[in-house]
């Protein structure tokens, strides 16, 4: 629930010098990245005041939460609808404070609806707006990236087109690289990961990534597991299901019988190992498959929802040929995308094979090292608290 703050009349009487800076991430990947900037902003400035909307990542990197992000969190109409009510008071709370008592700097990190909003308020209160990591409205409302540009003093994209999109629209922008190139990596080896698990020292693995939320792994992990059994058996693949921190094993028990599981093999906590070891991977789409990309390992992206929430999306996106990020950046298919009726156990399978053998294989596996140089240098977040600490004079 919002935590109303100090009195305005308390602060002022703080040290100007202590700067005051509100970040606002809305969802958990936000979340993740904020603490990573929280956390460099404060080893050049230990002085500096963070607050605004944080999760438990930029809680533990001394962010205060005026907000905490889990209470606002909506991924999909039943829970945006559960959490609006706190969402609109945590609007105006911050609303008030962009007012009242303006803070030196506001970074916005994704969370496109209600950053837009609020950047639109700090605007004309004067509050100078560090936007780090864009919403894609390159891919939805492209009439939005001027609005983005009016209401932002610089903006630190993470994919080399998006600063040039924005460049020609006016905007003050920066190519920062990609922040998951410095958190993307195996925790150890391939065969130090089959042991960690128990799995033989010669097993081949398939990594099956279905999504992080219920939703979507309901929609996602029938023809998954189906498509697993046919190349386990063809090919003597051992499935392993990643399975996201957000989920639990009795997710998995109530979206699929138990005969579906039998001979899968469920990992918590060492996703990216995993995927590094594996021959290859089905993955949601979604950031799972740049992480996929990143760890260099050939991949099918599945993209599955409801038929309303399809026709839905379809009128919202244009000028995007691909759903996937490797295949966006690559600007072609590299690796095969299945979306809606397209996403069955057969057609994974068989959209799957032809990367198990060369040169397909080394073809696709050149085409991701290429797709991960686009994405810059590891410092993301060291650049971007570079570009804070710029804008606040210090």
């Amino acid at each position: 629930m919002p935590v109303e703050p100090p009195p305005i009349a308390a602060r002022r009487s703080e040290p100007r010098a202590r700067r005051r800076v509100m970040i606002v991430a809305g969802e958990a990947s936000g979340d993740l990245h904020g603490a990573d900037f929280a956390a460099a902003l404060l080893r050049r400035a230990p002085e500096c005041d963070l607050f605004g909307i944080a999760g438990e990542q930029m809680r533990a990197r001394r962010v205060r939460a005026l907000v905490r992000m889990e209470d606002i969190a909506g991924l999909g109409l039943a829970e945006l609808s559960s959490t609006i009510r706190r969402t609109a008071g945590a609007f105006r709370m911050l609303r008030k404070i962009l007012r009242g008592d303006p803070p030196d700097l506001l970074v916005l990190i994704d969370y496109a609806e209600f950053n837009l909003m609020l950047a639109g308020v700090a605007n004309r209160a004067g509050v100078p707006v560090l936007y780090y990591i864009l919403p894609q409205v390159w891919a939805w409302r492209r009439g939005r990236i001027r609005k983005l540009v009016r209401r932002t003093r610089k903006m630190a994209v993470v994919f080399p087109f998006e600063a040039e999109l924005y460049a020609q629209a006016g905007g003050a922008v920066a190519f920062v690289g990609h922040p998951l190139l410095d958190r993307v990596a195996p925790a150890q080896g391939r065969a130090e990961t089959l042991a960690r698990h128990g799995l033989p020292a010669d097993s081949r693995l398939l990594a099956l990534l279905p999504g992080s939320r219920r939703a979507e792994v309901r929609y996602l992990l029938p023809a998954m597991l189906g498509a697993a059994r046919i190349l386990r058996e063809r090919h003597r693949l051992t499935p392993a299901i990643a399975l996201a921190p957000t989920l639990g094993e009795e997710d998995l028990g109530a979206l699929a019988p138990p005969a579906a599981l039998d001979g899968m093999h469920i990992i918590r906590g060492d996703t990216y190992s995993i995927i590094a070891a594996s021959e290859l991977a089905l993955v949601a789409s979604g950031t799972a498959t740049l992480e996929t990309a990143l760890l260099g390992s050939p991949m099918v992206i599945a993209y599955k929802m409801s038929s309303l929430s399809y026709h839905v999306a379809r009128m919202l996106v244009h000028g995007v040929e691909f759903i996937g990020m490797p295949n966006i950046l690559a600007g072609r298919r590299i690796v095969p995308e299945l979306i809606q009726r397209e996403v069955t156990a057969e057609n994974l399978a068989a959209a799957a094979e032809p990367m198990l053998s060369e040169p397909h294989r080394s073809e696709t596996a050149a085409a991701l090292r290429a797709v991960r140089e686009r994405l810059g240098a590891p410092g993301a977040a060291d650049r971007v608290a570079a570009m804070a600490l710029e804008m606040l004079g210090c």
